[in-house]
């Protein structure tokens, strides 16, 4: 990779405050968010921490955890963590502003949304067979 390629690439850690010690909020998210557009690269520091690296031309870190919130999923807000996040978002964009990008938050958000509620089990799919559902 090139310098200016890896200047877009950022690594970063999100921290999970665990509601349920059981749940293992730190690997169902490393789970869904594996084939989302713009991760490099993601791994499960412990039950609660997840380090992830992506490209900001992609997808940023507000994005991310705007989609991880979106799916229940609750993120650590101690003063220190909502410190660095903060640093982080205003960092990111004002990286992609001062080269020209244009960085369209919602349907990066949108599209982990759907790769996560795609991946996620739940109750609102329909069971019956094709010819069925569209039986009057």
């Amino acid at each position: 990779m090139d310098s200016l390629t890896t200047d877009f690439i950022k690594t970063r850690e999100i921290h999970f405050r665990n509601v349920d010690p059981a749940s293992g909020d730190a690997r169902e998210a490393l789970r869904l968010l594996l084939d989302a557009p713009g991760i490099e690269n993601i791994r499960a520091l412990n039950d609660d921490c997840i380090q992830i690296s992506y490209d900001i031309r992609q997808v940023t870190l507000q994005a991310l955890e705007a989609a991880l919130m979106e799916v229940g999923f609750h993120l650590d807000n101690s003063l220190l963590v909502k410190i660095k996040r903060s640093l982080f978002y205003y960092t990111e964009e004002t990286q992609l502003m001062n080269l020209g990008y244009q960085h369209d938050q919602a349907s990066s958000t949108l599209d982990i949304f759907v790769n996560c509620y795609n991946q996620r089990k739940h109750g609102c799919r329909d069971k019956r067979p094709e010819y069925l559902r569209h039986y009057s």
